[in-house]
């Protein structure tokens, strides 16, 4: 298992819940300090606080808007100014939107954007760079599955996430030069608050493996990215539905939009 120098340090995006809080956990029990940040100030403290006292790291939660297009300078800014050197680099946070895209706000799409696009491309600018020219680095973003399922009513969401499998794969090639590792993941459904499932419904979907655990995805992405593999699809019944779904043909999916139970969808 790697472990971390007493003074590196892991910056996780949307660290607060759900997937973020699990990187955030594993990588302080490999030793790595953690900077949790996330717009959920009470959540955000709390985890950090809950991190230092059952790993005995170094926590720094920082509340931040990470939609906001200054977000990344002014989180790099911080860590130059308080001395975190950045090791490993997890590019979490984001938002799911199910919507045909003529009842997406506005703000839903900025919202997206700038967490799936703007923010994570110039925090792999800023710190990467920082990676590249210390010789060492590892950089964890988290993609999609539905980058392949081009369906209705995640259109923004597939989009911006086919944007992060593009511009990770491009990254891979640019940073492996100065031995920096960009591993990029593509998780299905992950049993976070971001399904509004109750228990009884979401355990038999774990049993069954359509549903995965964030704490099983955040062990298994880790072991990939200090292996410095390049891309990660978890879970059989994920790879299984990839393989499947491109081949129904289009005319089986406008069918399903005009069923009477799913029509208030669209």
């Amino acid at each position: 298992m790697a472990t971390a120098r007493r003074d590196s340090w892991a910056l996780v995006t949307g660290g607060s819940s759900g997937i973020g809080r699990c990187y955030a956990e594993q990588l302080a029990d490999r030793g790595y300090n953690i900077l949790c940040v996330s717009n959920r100030e009470d959540e955000n403290d709390a985890v950090a606080k809950l991190i230092r006292l059952r790993y005995g790291v170094r926590t720094v939660a920082l509340c931040k808007d990470l939609s906001d297009p200054q977000s990344a300078y002014e989180l790099h800014d911080y860590c130059l100014h308080e001395g975190l050197e950045i090791e490993i680099l997890v590019n979490n946070a984001g938002i799911l939107l199910f919507d045909t895209l003529e009842h997406t706000s506005d703000r839903a799409i900025d919202t997206a954007i700038g967490l799936h696009v703007h923010t994570p491309t110039l925090l792999c600018k800023l710190f990467g760079g920082d990676m590249c020219r210390r010789g060492h680095g590892y950089i964890l973003i988290m993609s999609s599955a539905t980058v392949r399922l081009a369906y209705p009513t995640i259109a923004v969401y597939n989009a911006t996430k086919s944007y992060l499998r593009n511009f990770a794969a491009s990254l891979w090639f640019e940073m492996r030069h100065y031995g920096v590792s960009v591993t990029t993941i593509y998780p299905g459904a992950i049993d976070t608050p971001l399904y509004s499932l109750e228990e009884r419904y979401r355990r038999p979907l774990r049993a069954l493996g359509v549903m995965m655990s964030p704490e099983k995805l955040a062990r298994k992405a880790l072991r990939r990215m200090f292996r410095c593999r390049k891309n990660y699809t978890p879970g059989m019944f994920t790879k299984f539905v990839l393989c499947v779904a491109p081949l129904i043909p289009d005319r089986v999916i406008l069918w399903v939009m005009r069923h009477p139970k799913l029509r208030h969808l669209f």
